[in-house]
């Protein structure tokens, strides 16, 4: 472990826990995996499977009704001292791998249905406790920054697999082995898990349990975890925010690859950018997340959590429209398809520490498992929505699917609108 020791570490790292770069290092080789497959998903299922965008989209979209599921148990079991965070991110690697080898054989829509519900009930487990942990590890100074290291890992992971996925794509035309090497990667981190990371849950004292501490502190008294956060007002207005976000990283994620594949007007090529150019749209894509993680978090480090989710929702609507043009104009689509997804890709690196990092401010210290469990149901609730809705709607054709990225720019007033109520929330609680 002596390894990732922080004096070992150039001085313009942030200054954090040797567990945090151990996390990072297992979430990279976890998410190396992930880009193997996160952009070719739908490709594959709907140009080489045969099944329809419509089917694609219900299937993906089931992984999500599992993932609700995952996400309160996992909320749950990290914050018990019979369990914790370790053993719940062990279990997830399990379910996630046999899931990636059951989609890798699937031919049909009942078997892509059933690897996708236990995939989403896996991933479900997932999020909630390495987010915990993460949380565990800092305080609220460093928090946002340890966030970004982590996403920083998970975008150099995705980098990492979507290059080599498009170069096997190019070179074999095997969809089925991206799915094999997603699920080695899973067996890969869970090794890591095993050895390297340590369990962090710590239970509370008698002493503490009988206190009753302010909001930051314990949930008071013998209350209800869930009770409690189910009535948190911040809680539940940064809840109706985060899912339209996870909304739009489900969209980029999903539903962009097939709309460049199947509805751009490129004369070169039968239907819309080959493999080849989406391969590197995307990679550019995460290439930007990863180069510009950290210098972003140095400009955006000293506003408020809410300040900068009003410019990652500011630049989610400019992106969408540049991700529009691209299939409503005849020329130079390729410059339209980079701005989109460059533009997106610093919305992003705005919105994903600062995220988690208010969600683990807002939670009291014995119910942080379940605060992050509930934004983590924000993604399965984005992702629930995303992809059928974009599938159902490119099923009606091309005027409908350029329409779609119009309704998705003025969507970005709603987020706006609420934001400032989140704002005065946040100032209550610290009053």
């Amino acid at each position: 472990m002596s390894i990732f020791s922080q004096r070992k570490l150039p001085e313009w790292l942030p200054s954090l826990s040797p567990q945090i770069w151990i996390l990072a290092f297992g979430r990279f080789l976890c998410q190396t995996g992930t880009g193997f497959t996160i952009f070719y998903t739908t490709i594959f299922f709907v140009n080489q499977v045969g099944l329809s965008a419509t089917q694609v989209g219900l299937g993906l979209g089931s992984a999500q009704i599992s993932g609700i599921i995952g996400r309160l148990l996992s909320g749950v079991i990290c914050d018990s001292p019979k369990w914790g965070r370790k053993r719940t991110l062990l279990l997830s690697c399990i379910l996630s791998g046999i899931a990636s080898f059951l989609l890798a054989s699937s031919h049909n829509f009942s078997t892509m249905v059933t690897g996708n519900l236990l995939m989403g009930f896996a991933i479900g487990l997932y999020w909630p406790a390495t987010e915990t942990i993460v949380a565990d590890l800092t305080v609220s100074e460093n928090r946002k920054e340890a966030f970004a290291v982590v996403r920083l890992a998970d975008n150099l992971g995705l980098q990492v697999g979507i290059i080599l996925g498009g170069l096997l794509i190019v070179v074999t035309g095997n969809y089925r082995t991206l799915f094999i090497i997603d699920g080695i990667s899973y067996l890969i981190f869970l090794c890591v898990i095993y050895v390297a990371i340590q369990e962090s849950y710590q239970t509370p004292t008698s002493h503490e349990k009988a206190e009753n501490q302010d909001h930051a502190g314990e949930v008071r008294g013998r209350e209800n975890p869930w009770i409690h956060a189910l009535h948190d007002r911040a809680l539940l207005i940064y809840v109706i925010v985060n899912i339209i976000f996870t909304l739009y990283v489900a969209i980029l994620q999903n539903i962009i690859p097939l709309y460049f594949t199947n509805f751009v007007k490129v004369p070169t090529y039968p239907k819309g950018f080959s493999t080849e150019i989406i391969t590197c749209l995307f990679a550019l894509n995460t290439f930007l997340t990863v180069i510009l993680q950290l210098p972003i978090l140095r400009y955006i480090r000293h506003f408020s959590h809410v300040k900068a989710l009003m410019i990652s929702a500011s630049l989610w609507g400019i992106s969408f429209i540049f991700i529009g043009l691209t299939g409503m104009v005849n020329y130079g689509n390729i410059i339209w398809a980079i701005l989109g997804l460059g533009i997106s890709a610093i919305a992003l690196v705005c919105y994903l520490p600062s995220a988690s990092a208010l969600v683990a401010d807002l939670a009291p210290d014995n119910a942080r498992g379940i605060y992050l469990s509930i934004n983590s149901q924000c993604w399965g609730m984005g992702y629930l929505i995303g992809p059928p809705l974009g599938g159902l709607i490119f099923d009606q054709g091309k005027i409908a699917a350029d329409n779609f990225w119009v309704g998705m720019a003025l969507s970005v007033a709603g987020v706006i609108f609420i934001l400032p109520h989140l704002d005065r929330a946040l100032i209550t609680i610290k009053k």
